[in-house]
């Protein structure tokens, strides 16, 4: 079957990007608008944006930077698709400690201003898929008009 004729619409799987963890697509297009799954710092190989492991075994995780590595994750799906974080309308940001909260929106505001920026909820959870996450995001944007 076409993938673009799927009923759930198109997938999108980057090559070049970290891979999901389970059967699921980066971000899914149906009616005009990219789905982006929710989205961690991980990379390609399998390391994450800030995280350092230390030789005795500890971790130093920082949000700012793992924020960052997020958003930049979701802006090349979406770029790969030839959108941007302008065509995001909405995002919704998962937390492992809500003590974060400033440190995240630093970095988000850095890439978004009210007026022109996605609607947001950012909500606290219990854990995320690795004990090194402390930020995961989905999103939802526009999809471009394709030209013919």
């Amino acid at each position: 079957m076409n993938p673009d004729q799927l009923p759930n619409g198109t997938p999108v799987i980057l090559e070049g990007r970290a891979q999901a963890l389970a059967h699921y697509p980066h971000a899914r297009i149906v009616n005009g608008m990219i789905y982006v799954s929710g989205i961690s710092s991980r990379r390609l190989d399998n390391t994450y944006e800030g995280v350092k492991e230390n030789e005795d075994g500890t971790l130093e995780l920082d949000i700012e930077a793992q924020t960052k590595g997020v958003i930049e994750n979701i802006q090349a799906i979406l770029e790969s698709q030839g959108a941007s974080l302008a065509n995001i309308v909405d995002m919704t940001v998962f937390l492992t400690d809500m003590s974060h909260y400033g440190a995240m929106n630093k970095v988000y505001n850095q890439y978004f201003e009210a007026r022109t920026g996605p609607s947001r909820t950012c909500v606290g959870v219990l854990s995320l898929p690795s004990p090194k996450l402390l930020i995961e995001i989905k999103a939802i944007a526009t999809a471009p008009q394709k030209k013919d």
